[in-house]
């Protein structure tokens, strides 16, 4: 090899040391967002998926990478939101009531690192630390005030998640209490899963059961609000002949088509454009911390419109104006 080739060939090395550096940096500097879901899987169609795919939204919108970890069992929440501190993670998004001591406690840790809680709420806040919270109680109330005028057994019925979770107890209590606003002559049928969080959203087969038991006790709608656990409900549902079914958080329809035979529409919160809202606060630099109020609203009554008669949308019209200007009581604080 000639000197002059040598050279060149140490040049060329150099320029590509140069190159490798540079694209390190700039990997280095990317905006990078992290998804820690509850037990409940990211997949679970329901409240872990919708904050994903609001990560997923966020992350396309500012031209970055989402990544996310699944939780196994609610010991490993602390672990799993370290795993995405120590990799440099510039928001990490935490899904689920179960997190909320583990996310506080990151939070305060890391001061340079956004934190968004999903159903979180915020006793004291935190400059880095946004909780994104719903009035489950009106989005339960509106499904129920639809059950209450569809029933015709006058039975309605919800398979839920466990009441160690307070927006699934808000949901319930707005379901229950919309029901018997517009049927005073309705019963419920309500039925949480006895589990703790780490199996209480991921069980369709007890959902199923549980369904099935609100049937024969003559329920002809219900309300499956629990994840993986509701959505089994949901599926189980779609096989009665004459029976309805509300999904929960998202519009189910697109999410459980199983249950399409039977969704007449899902009680929902917006938490997809909650978390990208709140994410793109955190790449701007306008993220303020404390509490998020996010948006519900019932989905579209997809095959079903045709039975959502025109009397009973403007009583549901009614309700909303009566639920916005606080005038109707859903149940939901307690006592």
């Amino acid at each position: 090899m000639t000197k002059l080739t040598k050279l060149l060939v140490l040049a060329l090395a150099v320029v590509a040391l140069l190159a490798a550096g540079c694209a390190g940096d700039d990997d280095g500097d990317a905006f990078k967002i992290g998804v820690v879901t509850d037990t409940g899987k990211v997949d679970d169609k329901s409240f872990n998926q919708s904050a994903w795919e609001g990560a997923q939204q966020a992350a396309a919108a500012l031209g970055v990478e989402a990544d996310y970890i699944e939780t196994e069992e609610a010991k490993d929440y602390e672990n799993n939101i370290g795993l995405f501190v120590e990799d440099g993670a510039n928001v990490i998004i935490t899904v689920g009531f179960g997190l909320g001591d583990a996310t506080i406690a990151a939070a305060q840790a890391n001061p340079d690192i956004f934190f968004i809680g999903v159903d979180q709420f915020q006793g004291e806040a935190l400059p880095n630390l946004a909780g994104l919270i719903f009035p489950e109680d009106q989005s339960g109330f509106l499904a129920g005030a639809l059950a209450g005028m569809l029933t015709e057994t006058n039975i309605v019925g919800a398979v839920l998640g466990t009441d160690l979770v307070p927006p699934v107890v808000a949901f319930k209590e707005g379901w229950e209490h919309g029901a018997r606003y517009t049927n005073s002559a309705v019963e419920t049928i309500s039925t949480y899963h006895p589990g703790g969080l780490d199996v209480a959203f991921g069980d369709p087969d007890w959902g199923a059961a549980t369904a099935r038991q609100a049937l024969d006790q003559g329920a002809d709608i219900i309300f499956g609000a629990g994840g993986a656990t509701g959505n089994g409900a949901l599926i189980e549902i779609a096989s009665q002949e004459g029976a309805y079914c509300v999904g929960v958080d998202t519009d189910q329809w697109n999410t459980v088509p199983e249950a399409q035979p039977c969704l007449v529409t899902s009680a929902m919160k917006l938490i997809t454009p909650g978390v990208a809202d709140l994410i793109a606060q955190a790449e701007s630099g306008d993220f303020a911390g404390g509490n998020y109020l996010g948006e519900v609203g019932l989905a579209p009554f997809h095959d079903f419109d045709d039975i959502v008669t025109d009397d009973m949308r403007a009583t549901l019209d009614d309700v909303l104006a009566g639920l916005n200007a606080g005038e109707i009581d859903t149940g939901w604080p307690l006592g």
